[in-house]
């Protein structure tokens, strides 16, 4: 892909930043359907040698992607994985020497279970250092870390790992405030994060490694806050769009590119920022389907037999509201707002918990055991509606929901193959 992109061809390729089955599920069948590859990613706090908050280990996260495959028909050559923000990001609140003690063993075990796009992020200050951290400290961690990835390359295996690198990481899982317009990266700063990460990665004895560093991470001035979308404007990333045509092996990687326009994505391909990282747009559409279902069953089955999917999932936000009460600090009716529809999609931490999924294997088996008739899914999801109608999904919960995720992807497959 980055040599056809050199070559001037407006080409690039989909992240899908998502740890939940369906969305995964809903990647490798559109991978499946298109003939691309699926490039799917797991980030630090997802996965890591504790469990992250899905509770997976990097070779269990792996070996569920690949069982889904298997069960899509996509074959094992079209899977690409990738960890994200591999570094002291969970462990910002020790001494730097313990946070990058953990993150050797994180990026061993990324590596060793298969993933090999691998973006090495020590952007984050730890306990004592200064806020924040300059690019030669960010790049001597990065160096580091890249050293054990190496190593443990050489001792699994398997093809080569890529890397990615950058200190202008924004901040995972959208914007904390409100946000009017974004500072664009300089070309000089990009130029400047580049240089130091390679002067790093010499000084390790890293000069094999250094052509497949392959994407630098910069701000192109995109972002989302809780109901709001900053659009990209070619014109303000014109130069930092330059910039990278001084480095034939690498492009730009743009993270938050969640809910952007399709033209916008378009545009951010042509202009070099070729790998579209994509998270909670898709975790978005799907509690859109759910959500929509749940009205659905409501209006169909009697009141003691529906699920109560949406019910359930808010009363556990509301009993454990760690992965939402930093984000959203309203009160009343915007709270309630931000915790159902906030683009930063913070119910997403929820999904895999005991009481959501057997709420949502309840919801399923009443759809499997009788129909609601199709009117209701033309009210709520008409082009779900439209699809069941035509033959192209199934009517039942897990197809619908996945055509609901596809919608959001069909866009970043578009954009990455113009």
């Amino acid at each position: 892909m980055l040599s056809e992109h050199k070559k001037g061809r407006a080409v690039g390729i989909c992240s899908v930043c998502s740890a939940h089955p369906l969305a995964i599920k809903a990647t490798l069948l559109h991978a499946r359907q298109t003939g691309g590859h699926a490039l799917i990613e797991a980030t630090s706090n997802q996965v890591n040698q504790d469990g992250g908050y899905t509770g997976l280990r990097p070779s269990d996260f792996c070996l569920l992607v690949h069982e889904l495959a298997g069960q899509v028909g996509l074959p094992e050559g079209r899977v690409l994985l990738g960890g994200d923000h591999l570094g002291p990001n969970c462990w910002q609140d020790l001494s730097p020497e313990e946070a990058m003690d953990k993150s050797e063993v994180l990026i061993r075990q990324y590596v060793e279970a298969g993933f090999r796009k691998i973006h090495l992020d020590c952007s984050m200050s730890c306990a004592g250092d200064p806020v924040p951290l300059p690019d030669e400290i960010v790049a001597a961690r990065a160096a580091r870390l890249c050293e054990v990835a190496e190593n443990a390359w050489q001792s699994s295996g398997g093809e080569a790992p890529v890397y990615i690198v950058g200190t202008e990481v924004p901040v995972p899982g959208g914007a904390t405030g409100d946000l009017a317009e974004l500072e664009v990266t300089s070309p000089e700063a990009a130029t400047a994060t580049i240089e130091a990460h390679y002067q790093s990665f010499l000084a390790r004895g890293l000069e094999r490694a250094w052509p497949r560093v392959i994407g630098l991470v910069v701000q192109p001035g995109v972002e989302f806050d809780h109901h709001k979308v900053v659009d990209y404007l070619p014109g303000k990333a014109a130069a930092l769009s330059r910039a990278i045509e001084n480095y034939p092996h690498m492009l730009f990687e743009a993270h938050s590119t969640d809910y952007q326009t399709e033209q916008n994505l378009k545009q951010l391909v042509r202009d070099h920022f070729a790998i579209l990282k994509v998270g909670p747009g898709v975790t978005f559409a799907m509690r859109e389907a759910v959500w929509a279902l749940d009205r659905v069953e409501r209006e169909y089955f009697p009141e003691g037999q529906v699920s109560d999917v949406k019910r359930v999932i808010l009363e556990q936000m509301q009993r454990d509201p760690k992965y939402w009460k930093s984000y959203y600090t309203g009160e009343g009716g915007s709270l309630i707002r931000d915790k159902q529809y906030s683009l930063s999609d913070r119910i997403r931490y929820y999904w895999s918990l005991r009481p959501v999924t057997e709420a949502m294997d309840k919801m399923r088996k009443n759809f499997d055991k009788e129909k609601p008739p199709l009117t209701l899914i033309s009210q709520y999801l008409p082009d779900q509606y439209r699809a069941i109608r035509s033959g192209e999904i199934m009517f039942d919960v897990d197809s619908i929901i996945i055509h609901k995720i596809q919608e959001v992807l069909c866009q970043y497959s578009g954009a990455c193959s113009q």
